[in-house]
């Protein structure tokens, strides 16, 4: 597969003007139907990940290896330029590092590693970080484990809504001097805290967790925010679709009668039949 080129589409958009909006994707349909609307770029965050492969909340019980391998499926399925939430590199700096290695070979264009102290420590109610010098040990760790220097690597913090403002910032700076392609904040609310941000760090930021305040593309373009994230309902969505179908079913409703299923030919398309229809015409003799 092709990575690299995919890869750069991605940096050419860290390196443009815009501000988009990821779609949020989750397996490989819905990652080609994110691209054949026209998405720029796929989400693959850890939540949907622990929602899709095990069914359970995102409490980081989900593997390494488990996130690695949904993202290859998505990866292999189109074309779509991939962006994933590495959560904490699964571990210390070490495991940020193979973290890297598996995500890079999963077809990955670009991941961000968080300073959350996770998991959740024995005795702990409240979210805490790691010590920005444990931070940049990971951020430096991961640029050691990357091999193609098109992979983009973003370090990213929640600590606005944990330590202030200031600290996020501090952090920020000092994932920057590490050698990070991008700063990744989380929790940012209001325009006055977006433009100190701005104002204080040089790379390309992306936003988690926007505001009605912050959904101005053309405002979040001039501070530099390149990718705003607008949450995860597709896997909601889906989920709400599947209980009602059932449910119909259960309920007695005949298959002929169902609403909101999907024609023959939309899942032609979302399932490539027309490229499994000429491969086996070609290879097969049909």
């Amino acid at each position: 597969m092709h990575w690299t080129d995919r890869r750069r589409r991605f940096r050419t958009l860290l390196a443009g003007e815009r501000c988009i909006h990821p779609g949020s994707v989750f397996d490989p349909i819905s990652a080609r139907i994110a691209e054949d609307l026209g998405f720029e770029l796929g989400m693959f965050a850890g939540s949907t990940a622990s929602l899709t492969v095990l069914g359970a909340p995102d409490l980081i019980v989900l593997t390494l290896s488990e996130f690695a391998g949904q993202a290859y499926r998505i990866n292999r399925a189109g074309n779509l330029p991939l962006m994933v939430d590495a959560d904490h590199g699964y571990g210390n700096a070490l495991n940020a590092k193979r973290t890297v290695e598996e995500l890079e070979t999963a077809g990955v264009c670009g991941l961000s590693l968080e300073d959350t102290d996770l998991p959740t420590p024995y005795g702990t109610a409240k979210p805490r970080l790691t010590s920005i010098a444990e931070g940049v040990g990971k951020m430096k760790a991961a640029l050691a484990g990357r091999q193609d220097p098109a992979l983009c690597i973003a370090g990213r913090t929640s600590a606005i809504s944990i330590s202030g403002l200031d600290d996020a910032i501090a952090r920020g700076k000092a994932y920057e001097a590490a050698g990070v392609d991008a700063l990744f904040f989380v929790g940012v609310k209001t325009r006055a805290e977006l433009d100190a941000i701005s104002a204080a760090t040089k790379l390309p930021l992306i936003l988690g967790g926007g505001t009605p305040e912050l959904s101005d593309l053309a405002y979040l373009g001039a501070r530099r925010v390149r990718v705003a994230l607008q949450g995860h309902q597709p896997f909601a969505a889906a989920v709400k679709a599947i209980h009602d179908t059932l449910k119909a079913l259960r309920d007695g409703t005949p298959p002929s009668k169902l609403q909101g299923v999907a024609d023959a030919e939309l899942m032609k398309r979302v399932t490539r039949d027309a490229d499994y229809t000429k491969w086996t015409k070609d290879f097969l003799g049909g």
